[in-house]
């Protein structure tokens, strides 16, 4: 059958970009992504996987007459951290979508 040794090649190479990309994904899940706010005042790291895993507010920020403040800084550090990891994501993951037009990746 003519074709068959290409679209077996094919295969080989798809199977072997999705190992890179199953590696790569690991990877990413296993990083940890620091957002700040306040010049470090509030620091939120977060895993790859989206998921806060920990949070440290300098004492000078709480204020118990403006906790507004120190709620608008987490956000800001969540955000912040959460942004890296989109960054990370797209970088890493983006080498294995190059050139190709699928929706959604």
């Amino acid at each position: 059958m003519r074709g068959g040794g290409n679209m077996n090649q094919m295969m080989k190479q798809m199977q072997k970009m999705q190992k890179k990309m199953m590696e790569a994904q690991g990877e990413l899940e296993e990083s940890s992504f620091e957002g700040t706010a306040s010049n470090g005042l509030v620091k939120v790291t977060v895993s790859g996987k989206k998921e806060i895993t920990d949070v440290e507010i300098n004492p000078e920020v709480v204020d118990p007459d403006d906790v507004e403040l120190l709620q608008d800084m987490i956000i800001i550090a969540v955000n912040n951290a959460m942004e890296a990891v989109d960054k990370e994501t797209s970088s890493k993951m983006g080498q294995f979508t190059k050139g190709l037009n699928i929706p959604g990746l």
